[in-house]
């Protein structure tokens, strides 16, 4: 399998990670620690030392509650980074779900369209969509994530019942549509969204029944780096949760990245890259020698 790109095919028969660039103030692992440009570029160049396969630059905060960036500023953030980027040989991703803001990335180069609203946003005033970009691109990739509600609102009321279906059918209506604008299926791949809207016990049947939550057929992106539900289940209680630091979610993230891949994922975001590089190739030793 492979995922085709702008300006690369990726190799999937080999996990691909993907190292995480927040050129954000309020990131909520590591914002500001990467929000000035020269930061950033420089965070970029680390992460393909540490052995990232893809970059994925960001500038707009999705966390829970995470207030909407404008335009102008997400722009202002990301596209100086991008530039710098493109140039170092490796694929490039985008994180955004304004479509103006893809389309000044692919034009300058990226590869990737990375989107938590897996092209269903729109700015209420008549403008292009993130389907109308993506399709009118001759090759951009691009990752369709499930997403419940909005950043705002997903975790005040989460989804209910069985949400490995619902995933399901969620993200292969929307790939279907965007095959139906004329977007080839080696393009697309799919994020089932761990920690947007979901409770934890959920987060972890998606990682429990992984290839059940994804259509047959689509690489699959896996997004686990620090997130809340690691916390909850290695802490004892609410506020060692809430002051649960980014070092003490290391582990526990390089062992959700292991678990994906062992499950199908066949990218996984990640913020450590280097750690969660060394973990893959243990595991692919006893893959190999199985």
């Amino acid at each position: 399998m492979h995922w085709q790109t702008s300006r690369f095919a990726i190799d999937l028969s080999t996990p691909q990670v993907m190292g995480i660039v927040n050129v954000t103030p309020d990131s909520f692992s590591d914002g500001g620690l990467h929000a000035s440009h020269s930061a950033a570029l420089s965070h970029c160049e680390r992460l393909l030392k540490d052995g990232a396969h893809i970059l994925d630059i960001g500038g707009e905060s999705t966390r829970p509650g995470a207030p909407p960036v404008s335009l102008e500023e997400e722009l202002a953030r990301v596209l100086p980074v991008i530039r710098h980027a493109v140039t170092l040989g490796v694929p490039v991703s985008v994180d955004t779900y304004k479509p103006v803001v893809m389309q000044a990335a692919l034009d300058l180069g990226a590869d990737i369209v990375n989107d938590v609203w897996a092209l269903r946003w729109r700015d209420g005033q008549g403008g292009r969509t993130g389907e109308s970009v993506v399709a009118a691109h001759p090759k951009c990739g691009v990752c369709l994530m499930h997403m419940h509600r909005d950043p705002q609102t997903m975790q005040v009321a989460p989804m209910e019942g069985n949400v490995v279906p619902q995933v399901l059918s969620f993200l292969e209506l929307l790939a279907q549509h965007l095959k139906g604008l004329g977007v080839d299926s080696t393009r697309i791949c799919l994020d089932p969204g761990i920690g947007f809207g979901k409770t934890v016990q959920q987060n972890f049947a998606l990682l429990a029944r992984q290839a059940q939550a994804v259509p047959a057929g689509y690489p699959v992106l896996a997004g686990w780096s620090r997130k809340s539900s690691l916390a909850a289940v290695t802490q004892t209680s609410l506020s060692q949760v809430a002051s649960m630091d980014v070092d003490q979610r290391r582990a526990p993230s390089i062992t959700a990245a292991v678990l994906a891949v062992q499950n199908g994922a066949h990218v996984v975001r990640v913020h450590d890259v280097r750690d969660t590089v060394s973990a893959l190739k243990v595991l692919a030793a006893m893959q190999a020698a199985v």
